[in-house]
């Protein structure tokens, strides 16, 4: 608006225009010195040592630690037959309550039963009359033989009659002893101590001793067993390390995790191993027994074992972060070789323990394993180990930097700026 209204000398124009080429000029060579600054500033940044942390290994025993599910199992269970034929007249039990052996559970009918211990009675003592009976015959007859009074055949034949006799009795004795135990098996009584389920018969039902049903079930379960499932191939693996030294066994001891995943508080010890494999499942089962003095494991519970199996000695423990993987799964270290050098190592590592991993193979003591500083660390990259506890060292920028740019460039604009006011 200024300049239409007001015409301008011709050398003042010259004298603006003039000032505005020199601030554009000053502007552009702040900014290229600024980039040239930061290029080199960059440069001098790749070209030293990658700085490192490292950690020196050594070896040790370290326990194989194994986690598998298993099923909780009664430590003795039976089912309550009767072993007579009847009616039930009573229930003597309360469902679901503790039961000592030799409580009685059920009352069959013992009519018939008594009536059959009453026939034997009298069955023993007719045979017992008859045999004393013949045994005198045979008495008597004996003296008449030996003076010929009586022919021998007449005595043989008394003195066998006598015997036969005294066999009757005790077949007699025997068939009471049967009727007796029929009357006893009327009262159905429990074969185990433990806790008792719910009746599958009622008073009134008709009960034999061929049926198929059971008329409760008891199961003792203090102490208890765990069942617990592993795979074949592993335990296999186990064993031949245990055969070459390559593994030392290890404990019997059993821990249990609960299906809330709570600790079970109590140890258990394994028992044995069956001495076959499930053909469906491919695994063989271990027992191990657990006291359960609160009744807090019930039959039939999905549990968690933690056992150690068996321990490694002379493995090497290194850090999580230090191992890596190549893309055909094998796993490498960085170590500190001669001359500050980074050095690939291939390992064997196939578990870890706690935060870290179980190096079996590839590495010894008194390696210098690099776990700070291996964001695109290369073999034989040369690098500045320092210990991985002691604190890493963040550089400043270098003059010039991206943020040194953008001042720069603010800073020279504003002195041409300042020239074109002053002009």
């Amino acid at each position: 608006m200024f300049l239409k209204n007001v015409p301008l000398p011709t050398g003042m124009v010259r004298k603006f225009a003039l000032a505005m080429v020199l601030g554009l000029s000053t502007t552009a060579l702040t900014a290229c010195g600024s980039s040239e600054s930061a290029a080199q500033g960059q440069g001098r940044g790749r070209g030293g040592p990658t700085q490192v942390g490292f950690v020196v290994v050594s070896s040790t025993a370290v326990p194989v630690i194994n986690q598998l599910g298993g099923r909780t199992v009664a430590y003795e269970t039976s089912e309550v037959r009767p072993q007579v034929n009847g009616l039930i007249q009573r229930r003597l039990f309360t469902e679901g309550s503790f039961v000592k052996q030799g409580q009685p559970l059920y009352q069959i009918d013992p009519s018939l039963y008594r009536a059959s211990v009453n026939e034997a009675n009298a069955n023993v003592a007719s045979a017992r009359a008859a045999a004393q009976a013949a045994q005198a015959r045979a008495n008597r007859y004996r003296p008449l033989a030996q003076i010929e009074a009586i022919s021998q055949q007449e005595y043989t034949d008394a003195a066998a009659q006598a015997r036969q006799a005294s066999a009757s009795v005790s077949q007699n004795n025997a068939a009471l002893e049967t009727a007796r135990i029929n009357l006893r098996f009327a009262t159905v009584r429990a074969p185990i101590s433990g806790r008792i389920g719910r009746s599958l018969f009622t008073q009134g039902a008709l009960v034999g001793s061929s049926q198929t049903d059971p008329l409760a079930i008891i199961q003792r379960t203090d102490p208890i067993f765990v069942d617990i499932q592993q795979s074949s191939a592993d335990l296999t693996t186990l064993r031949r390390a245990l055969s070459t030294g390559g593994a030392n066994p290890g404990s019997t001891q059993v821990r249990l995790l609960l299906e809330d995943g709570s600790d079970y508080g109590y140890t258990g010890t394994v028992q044995f191993s069956e001495a076959t494999v499930n053909e469906s499942t491919g695994t063989v089962t271990l027992r191990a027994r657990f006291p359960n003095p609160n009744g807090v494991l019930l039959p039939g519970s999905f549990v968690q074992a933690r056992f150690t199996q068996a321990v490694t000695p002379n493995a090497i423990l290194v850090p999580q972060s230090a191992l890596q993987r190549d893309i055909g799964g094998e796993a490498y270290v960085f170590i500190v070789g001669p001359g500050n050098k980074a050095i690939r190592r291939d390992v064997a590592a196939d578990r870890t323990f706690g935060t870290d991993w179980v190096v079996t193979g590839g590495l010894k003591a008194g390696d210098k394993v690099i776990t700070q500083g291996l964001a695109n660390l290369r073999n034989g990259a040369p690098i500045r180990p320092v210990p991985a506890s002691a604190p890493q060292k963040i550089a400043p920028p270098p003059p010039g930097s991206q943020s040194g740019g953008r001042s720069g460039g603010t800073g020279g604009g504003g002195a041409a700026g300042g020239g074109a006011g002053g002009r």
